[in-house]
């Protein structure tokens, strides 16, 4: 199935949380499924992410060969939601899951010759392309500033990691408009229910 990316699948706020995303309702086993399931959409992924996440970028992604860097991409997948996951719900890291979520970053980076780092140019140079798993595991690292983890949040209604870049640290979903929207017409429906079932005793 192909998958239509749009803003909505890029409401993480960093590169590294949109990719882990790409899993929709992990908390619900019955219903969850994977949009990277197929590897051709990592490319298209990247191409979509290349425009939205721009700003944090700064230079375009690609991804040539999507069936060889497959796996990498899924372990950084797997092991970023599994250790900031845990952040947020514990309000710290465990030591514990940094050994193999550093070996997927490590893995990400190792094929890669470019310069990241600059002042001001974290994915470097903004003239030439950056793989797409390197640009993965430097947003994937960059979560680990305290700044970063202390504004990460899990949506309540789709279970979604998202940075929470709001002045005073109050959002609640990852997109108003898509899961605040549901969740308040779900509100709406259940008191709605609950008046008629008073008015029927």
């Amino acid at each position: 199935m192909v998958v239509s990316w749009t803003p909505h699948r890029f409401t993480g706020g960093m590169l590294a949380l949109d990719t882990a995303n790409t899993v929709v309702l992990r908390n619900d086993p019955e219903k969850t499924f994977d949009r990277l399931k197929d590897p051709a959409e990592i490319t298209r992924f990247a191409e979509a992410a290349s425009g939205f996440r721009a700003a944090e970028l700064g230079r375009p992604l690609v991804a040539p060969t999507p069936e060889k860097i497959a796996p990498v991409v899924l372990s950084i997948r797997e092991t970023t939601d599994r250790l900031f996951r845990r952040a947020v719900s514990k309000g710290a890291i465990t030591t514990g899951d940094m050994p193999e979520f550093l070996e997927a970053c490590a893995d990400g980076l190792a094929q890669s010759r470019t310069e990241i780092g600059r002042p001001g140019k974290l994915f470097g140079n903004p003239a030439t392309p950056i793989a797409f798993e390197a640009a993965l595991a430097v947003s994937a690292l960059s979560l680990l500033r305290g700044d970063t983890i202390a504004r990460l949040r899990i949506c309540p209604n789709c279970s979604w990691l998202f940075v929470d870049k709001s002045r005073n640290s109050s959002r609640l979903w990852c997109d108003m408009a898509v899961c605040g929207n549901r969740q308040k017409a779900n509100r709406y429906y259940r008191r709605r229910t609950a008046a008629r079932e008073v008015t029927n005793v």
